[in-house]
């Protein structure tokens, strides 16, 4: 049983300037659906405004309610931020909250979008407008719903963002496999970094991960693993520069979900990145991704009786 978290207000209008495409997210669903596997979905609330507050600057959050936000940082962004938007992104971060309460309760539940990574103190970035990885975790401590998070972010972009809004934090440890000479070209400093070299394959990219996943899971015991599972790491990526195949981007989020539930622990996975002309071969590997772990959940929760 897959438990996904999914709103129709996640498929907001395109606004009229930028080149981000939000139909994916309608794709990533009908592709889900027409999979035939067991799937339950859940509707997230709209994030509440103090929750937000508590990890960005109030004047930005005020700024995106309002759908005033200055044209400078829409372009950081990459497209307007209108009300459709406003109610997107406070869906989206409500989704990866749910999401992580959802699989606490099922071992694995997935959030259809968000992963928003880039987003920093008082501006949005990189298509990303609030950092749903950072509320999520900073409202389940402050719930004492968890007391130490790790944030797992396999997207081929660093999370610059999630670092930089949680540094400091002995609760949180961020761990980012990224390609090293991708976007942002500044990049903050994570918990633990692993910049990648263009082109790496399945068995580069899992000799990676491999090294450095298990020993942080036992030597930071987390509570609550929030994975952020972008698939631009794929070799047709139109933003990426690394080079897994499909099978590539099966075997790492069988993996993640693998050291983490054989440990007990419960995997909350928000989307992240996928860019391409052919969105429908995009949403299809997003859909693989959270079927692969839902699967992988199952097989492990079996095994342990």
């Amino acid at each position: 049983m897959l438990h996904v978290v999914h709103h129709a207000d996640y498929m907001a209008p395109r606004p009229e300037r930028g080149t981000f495409r939000f139909d994916k997210y309608y794709l990533v669903m009908e592709a889900l659906r027409a999979s035939g596997a067991p799937i339950t979905e859940h509707a997230p609330e709209p994030c509440p405004r103090e929750w937000l507050e508590a990890v960005h600057c109030p004047s930005y959050v005020d700024e995106v309610f309002r759908a005033a936000v200055p044209r400078e940082k829409e372009r950081r962004i990459g497209f307007p931020v209108t009300p459709a938007i406003t109610s997107r992104v406070r869906h989206t971060n409500g989704g990866t909250w749910l999401a992580a309460r959802l699989a606490m309760q099922h071992g694995y539940a997935a959030n259809s979008a968000a992963g928003s990574h880039h987003s920093l103190h008082e501006t949005g970035a990189g298509y990303c407008v609030f950092n749903d990885l950072a509320v999520a975790s900073n409202r389940l401590i402050a719930e004492g719903d968890a007391r130490r998070i790790l944030i797992v972010d396999l997207d081929v972009h660093q999370g610059d963002g999630t670092a930089s809004l949680t540094a400091g934090r002995e609760d949180i440890f961020t761990l980012s496999l990224h390609a090293e000479k991708n976007f942002p070209v500044r990049k903050a400093r994570s918990s633990r970094d692993v910049g990648l070299p263009d082109g790496i394959d399945d068995d580069g990219f899992m000799e990676a991960l491999d090294r450095h996943l298990p020993e942080i899971l036992d030597s930071f015991e987390p509570d609550l693993v929030l994975y952020q599972a972008g698939v631009d790491p794929h070799f047709d990526d139109k933003l990426g520069r690394l080079s897994l195949t499909d099978e590539g981007l099966e075997r790492r989020d069988r993996f993640v979900v693998n050291h983490a539930r054989c440990r007990g622990l419960p995997v909350a996975s928000a989307l992240g990145g996928g860019y391409g002309d052919d969105q429908r071969a995009v949403a299809e590997r997003h859909a693989r991704s959270m079927l692969t772990m839902a699967n992988e959940n199952l097989r492990v929760s079996q095994s342990r009786g």
